[in-house]
């Protein structure tokens, strides 16, 4: 109902007063609200951000606190004759192989026939394929070709022998079984059972290649195995013989992935840092100052992560001794030439000051020590972890929402009533005057009437 009618003449009760006594009322009870609501979603939404660095900065820290990161091994290899890859924690070792033999498949080959579909047999039978000890018995007659037999022995014997039908030269095609293993244990042998096999297939099947074992030394010491693929001489060692001849080989610690992972501490604690200090700037200008900023939570995380890199040793040291450092804006960085002398100087004294474990002093004493990222990760899990201090502070900023929003709907419907109430008040005031002002103009006509008389 508009009541933009409303007042004697001098437009006082209208919507536009209305509209302007409901901003008033917005202002000074719902805007508050609004405000706080934005603050706590800008709240919400920027503590992901910083749930989502510590997560990363988590991880990083856990893969450098597992003593399984120094178990990890790499191999140098001298010389092109053999290939060598090492399991974790393999024993640190330096030994010589000298190839002598390498190990080669068994091949035979059939006498000549004058196709592919040439007959092998002048009747029904069965003949006996040896190989590695192991015996395939297949059956024959007089329709059988020689493509048929190879079909037969790939079938059959597959995980064995590869046969294959070759034409060597005009009307010349033969069969040639190949043994899929190496060594001196594949001989390959075929045997007729009935006598109606054609005897290209047996008397005059010839051996092209001997089956050989592999020969080599071991720091001196004669070595055979029957595959170049070896992995059974050391623990751990997986070695390829490739071609005659010396390779002397080193089994190291693999110190580029220890580095590679510490520098990813390094970048993860400076992304989470650089978050940290954005959310909790503070500044007069609100749109420079952080969304945490004069927050305890967040900023009692961000003094804990400065502490923990300045304040750790145990008495092996300090974080800086190693090639950490802290520069005046608060950016770790490390010196991989110190960290990698520490290495080369005494690796065990560097797993157990990062990990934890037996630390030997200088002056031959044994201390034990958490190691460093062991406490760190104390540090930083107690904010991390499941239903922990992020959590809970996550829990509570959600409540404070759900809060806000109910307080905001009430408010508002309080307002929707309050108004609704004035506008049928101010209608009912309208009228009233609309009445007044019928009765005011029926009286003047009266007087104007008397007067006229006179």
């Amino acid at each position: 109902m508009g009541v933009s009618s409303l007042g004697m003449g001098s437009n006082i009760l209208t919507q536009d007063v209305l509209d302007k006594l409901r901003q008033a009322d917005e202002a000074s009870r719902l805007t508050p609200i609004k405000r706080n609501l934005s603050r706590e979603t800008e709240k919400k939404n920027t503590l992901d951000f910083v749930k989502a660095h510590m997560k990363n900065l988590s991880d990083s820290i856990d893969e450098l606190k597992s003593h399984t990161l120094y178990d990890e091994r790499k191999t140098q290899v001298s010389g092109d004759a053999v290939s060598v890859s090492a399991q974790s924690n393999t024993d640190i070792q330096d030994f010589t192989l000298d190839v002598t033999q390498l190990a080669t498949k068994e091949i035979v080959e059939s006498g000549s026939f004058s196709s592919n579909d040439a007959k092998i047999a002048s009747g029904s039978g069965s003949l006996t394929l040896s190989v590695d000890g192991e015996d395939f018995s297949l059956d024959y007659d007089e329709n059988t070709t020689l493509q048929d037999l190879k079909k037969m022995i790939n079938d059959t014997a597959g995980d064995k022998v590869d046969a294959t039908v070759v034409q060597i030269g005009d009307d010349d095609f033969r069969l040639f079984i190949s043994s899929v293993g190496t060594g001196s244990n594949q001989n390959i042998t075929l045997k007729d059972n009935d006598d109606n096999l054609d005897t290209k297939l047996t008397d005059d099947m010839q051996e092209i290649q001997e089956g050989k074992d592999a020969k080599f030394t071991f720091n001196g010491e004669d070595v055979t195995r029957h595959s170049n693929q070896v992995d059974d001489l050391i623990t751990g060692l997986d070695i390829t013989l490739n071609q005659v001849g010396t390779s002397h080989v080193s089994v190291e610690q693999d110190r580029e992935e220890i580095m590679k992972r510490l520098n990813s501490f390094v970048q993860k604690y400076n992304d989470a840092m650089s978050e940290l200090k954005k959310d909790t700037k503070s500044s007069q200008n609100s749109e420079e100052r952080g969304a945490f900023s004069g927050d305890s939570t967040i900023n009692n995380l961000k003094r804990s992560l400065e502490d923990i890199v300045n304040s750790l040793g145990e008495g092996a040291g300090s974080m800086m001794d190693y090639g950490f450092d802290i520069d005046k804006d608060g950016v770790l960085s490390l010196d991989t030439t110190k960290m990698r002398a520490k290495l080369d100087e005494n690796p065990s004294n560097v797993e157990a000051f990062l990990s934890g474990g037996d630390f030997v002093k200088e002056d031959g004493t044994t201390v034990q020590v958490k190691g460093v990222f062991t406490q760190i990760a104390n540090t930083v899990d107690e904010y991390t972890d499941y239903n922990g201090t992020l959590d809970r502070y996550a829990t509570s900023i959600d409540n404070r929402i759900s809060e806000l929003r109910d307080r905001e709907d009430a408010t508002s419907k309080r307002l929707d009533e309050k108004y609704e109430i004035m506008k049928k008040q101010f209608a009912a005031y309208d009228a009233m005057i609309n009445k007044l002002n019928s009765t005011s103009e029926m009286f003047k006509q009266m007087v104007a009437q008397a007067n006229a008389k006179q």
